[in-house]
């Protein structure tokens, strides 16, 4: 058992780290913290991210993608900024999903421009009325000579409304002597085939891109559907698999990044007569946020490392994205008190932090639906259905 990176492992966070602090943190420096980056801006950064071959780091490396572990992953990806890692997340897993259940004219059409960074993916799985349980999605597709015709929203869609392409999960419409209609994967070109979009205020990630989608009667080419009917549900739980962690390091980020903070402060703030590092519930403070830190890390690492070898990860998964950002989160609360009143200001910067962790236990499963599924995982009983 190791718990050291390898040296290659290194020279990939190391990597990750220079292309954020040369080419992405100058980008968001410069754009309006509290709106989404300008299309322009986010290419700019897919551009840097394509380079280092986060754009289709699950794809093997024949197939024009990194060939990364999902560890490896990982550790590259927990260096980014939250708000560029959660589009940066919605964009690679629509290429693994699309590279997954397309044929090779469709990869020839979709991937080139995905994994170059040119262009822009998201997926529509979650609608106004469907969240935790894909089974009811409502949005529906139709046949209509040689195109598909979907009508539906979707909601809650990490790059939307800056997006060139999207994975929309639609259900079959059929008769009602046929029963409930199977679930269907139609990647919608926006320039052939025109949707609605909106974008969707949030009380943190700001500069990135959340909003919604509306298909009334958009018509798309029946050569865009993906798979098999039927297979859909199969693929987002293996990716939601991988994804979980992944979010779970996202929230690492933000509470490292307040760690060194309140670390710094406590060196140099004076309180008493001297630096209140040297007071007892502070350093008890600074002894529990780094705790948190290191068992997140830890835990969602071991999450990336079942997936690679090929072990059940469902139960794995949910704990790590659960229990890194519950303890994140109670990190950059605490961080906050270390600074006292600055801590709540916006000089600090802090609550920006504080902000952007309380939207991650959004996407990807709420810690409810996770507690659920880790308990499932250990008891082999389910709680939802009999």
């Amino acid at each position: 058992m190791e718990f050291k990176l390898s040296s290659e492992q290194e020279l990939l966070r190391d990597s990750a780290r220079q292309m954020t602090e040369r080419r992405i943190a100058p980008v968001l420096a410069a754009n309006d913290p509290n709106r989404a980056l300008p299309k322009a801006e986010l290419l700019r950064i897919y551009g840097a991210l394509a380079e280092q071959g986060l754009t289709a780091p699950r794809l093997p490396e024949a197939a024009g993608g990194a060939g990364l572990s999902m560890l490896d992953y990982g550790v590259m990806f927990e260096q980014l900024p939250p708000s560029v890692a959660m589009s940066l997340l919605g964009h690679e897993v629509t290429v693994a999903r699309i590279y997954a259940e397309s044929t090779a004219e469709q990869r020839a059409r979709f991937l080139p421009g995905l994994i170059a960074g040119t262009r822009i993916g998201c997926s529509g799985t979650t609608e106004p009325n469907v969240g935790s349980d894909p089974r009811g999605v409502e949005t529906r597709v139709r046949e209509d000579g040689d195109e598909l015709v979907i009508d539906g929203a979707k909601a809650w869609i990490t790059n939307v409304d800056v997006c060139d392409v999207i994975n929309v999960t639609a259900r079959e419409d059929v008769s009602a002597q046929e029963g409930r209609g199977r679930l269907r994967r139609i990647i919608v070109d926006r320039a052939e085939s025109p949707f609605e979009t909106r974008e969707t205020a949030c009380l943190g990630l700001r500069q990135g891109h959340l909003g919604e989608a509306v298909f009334a009667g958009c018509r798309v080419p029946q050569a865009n559907a993906l798979g098999a009917s039927g297979d859909a549900a199969r693929l987002l739980t293996v990716t939601w698999n991988g994804n979980r962690p992944l979010i779970g390091l996202m929230a690492v980020n933000l509470a490292q990044r307040a760690y060194d903070q309140a670390l710094a402060y406590a060196g140099v703030r004076v309180q008493w007569g001297k630096a209140i590092g040297g007071h007892q519930l502070v350093q008890r403070l600074i002894a529990d946020m780094q705790t948190a830190i290191v068992t997140s890390r830890l835990v969602c690492y071991y999450a990336l490392d079942l997936i690679d070898r090929g072990e059940r990860a469902n139960g794995t998964s949910a704990m790590a994205k659960r229990f890194a950002i519950d303890a994140c989160a109670k990190a950059i609360d605490a961080a906050m008190h270390v600074h006292g009143a600055i801590g709540v200001s916006d000089e600090a910067g802090l609550e920006q932090l504080y902000r952007d962790v309380r939207m991650l236990p959004i996407p990807d499963g709420t810690n409810e639906i996770l507690t659920l599924i880790q308990a499932r995982d250990a008891l082999g009983i389910d709680a939802i259905r009999g």
